[in-house]
């Protein structure tokens, strides 16, 4: 491969964009639509700008900054992630991915090459979810999965709208959020899991995203006196939650090593320290690359809580929150990715990502894959987040060998 990324003025980007919403401990706190988020945006812009790159603001504030091709009349194809943050976010979950694709650009443009197909990084909005939910919703009425309404009409904790909030910053375009032709569509990201760093390997070539299932478990019992009430005679939700957890994590050993099995919040009612509960909710969350698995895991997850509860004599409900199914990369962009990590001679795994990306909606409706570098210790979501600036290096120079690959053809 000819044509080398900078990687000092990636980095620099990076560090520059990380003081927009910096956090006392490293970290930044820009989440969407904020004025924090307007001014990352703004920045990112006349960054493309100063290139040459040409702007399009679609109805949910999502950005495409192009760089023409030969062709202009061939499909782009498309680098894209976020800029939103977490409020006690890191500086590279999504922002990486953006400001890579700026890399690619200011790289093709240094060497006065143009390729075949266009070029589009795009920065979708909220992303993570963290002002308004759901997550992924500029993506997510993008690809069709959300209507424009019920984008517009998310709200945050005061009320206002996303809507509103891109009225106000100025970002409230005027192009239908709707997806258009599209060669290949590229998604470089910080691993946010520990496994590239625990076996040492520079780059994941990601084959997809692994499905996810959320739910609220419902337990109903009788609220008796702790200290009369013999144990035997008790119809105790804690009883059956605790059953049912344990079980559900030998679940997740049954279909290791890439099953999952979350509980991440436990309510009990009325919440008196010598009274038996009269119910409990407990999130439960399950995850599995194969949708197949997956499906077995929800129906022997419903197995289970009928069993313990029948035998604990109390009752259950299931609610279904979040059924997000898994997603298979595309072959040829994958096949792209793997290629230019070869020929760099740097050491991959082949991998699904543990987390949700904007590229789950992109691969509905066009050729997706991502690249993946390693992050310290794996943590993400956390001002500690940290990579090592050769790794950022080395990710975003297997997108540039991918993304000239596809937009050679």
């Amino acid at each position: 491969m000819t044509l080398k990324i900078n990687g000092e003025r990636l980095w620099s980007s990076l560090m520059v964009m990380a003081e927009i919403g910096a956090t006392p401990k490293g970290g930044c706190n820009r989440q969407a639509l904020t004025d924090l988020d307007k001014a990352g945006r703004d920045l990112f812009v006349s960054w493309c700008k100063e290139i040459g790159c040409e702007l399009r603001v679609d109805q949910m504030g999502n950005l495409f900054l192009r760089q023409k091709g030969s062709d202009n009349n061939l499909p782009p194809v498309i680098i894209g992630s976020h800029l939103d943050s977490q409020p006690t976010g890191g500086r590279f979950d999504g922002v990486y991915g953006v400001l890579a694709g700026l890399e690619v650009l200011r790289t093709l443009n240094d060497a006065n090459q143009q390729t075949l197909h266009p070029i589009e990084v795009v920065v979708w909005t909220n992303e993570e979810g963290a002002r308004f939910s759901p997550a992924m919703i500029g993506s997510g009425v993008w690809s069709g999965e959300f209507s424009i309404d019920y984008g517009w009409q998310r709200t945050d904790k005061q009320g206002a709208t996303i809507k509103q909030e891109l009225e106000r910053i100025g970002y409230l375009g005027e192009t239908p959020c709707a997806p258009f032709p599209i060669k290949a569509a590229f998604e470089l990201h910080i691993e946010q899991g520990p496994i590239l760093e625990l076996i040492n390997k520079q780059i994941g070539v990601v084959k997809g995203v692994q499905g996810m299932r959320w739910y609220d478990l419902v337990i109903h019992g009788q609220p008796v006196h702790a200290g009369p009430t013999p144990m035997d005679q008790r119809k105790d939700p804690v009883k059956a939650a605790t059953q049912i957890i344990a079980q559900l994590y030998a679940l997740a050993d049954e279909y290791a090593p890439q099953a999952r099995a979350t509980f991440g919040d436990i309510n009990v009612t009325p919440g008196s320290r010598n009274t038996v509960p009269e119910t409990l909710t407990l999130t439960v969350d399950l995850r599995h690359p194969n949708q197949d698995i997956l499906q077995q895991m929800d129906q022997k997850f419903k197995q289970i809580s009928e069993q313990v509860c029948a035998a604990c004599d109390v009752d259950f409900d299931i609610l279904d929150e979040w059924n997000s199914p898994a997603v298979e990369f595309d072959k040829t962009c994958i096949d792209a990715v793997r290629e230019a990590v070869e020929e760099m001679g740097l050491a991959y795994e082949e991998m699904f990502s543990g987390a949700g990306h904007d590229s789950v909606y992109v691969s509905r409706v066009a050729p997706t894959s991502m690249i993946f570098v390693p992050c310290e210790k794996g943590i993400s979501h956390n001002e500690a987040e940290n990579a090592k600036p050769e790794d950022i290096a080395a990710g975003c120079q297997v997108l540039l060998g991918a993304v000239l690959k596809l937009a050679a053809e």
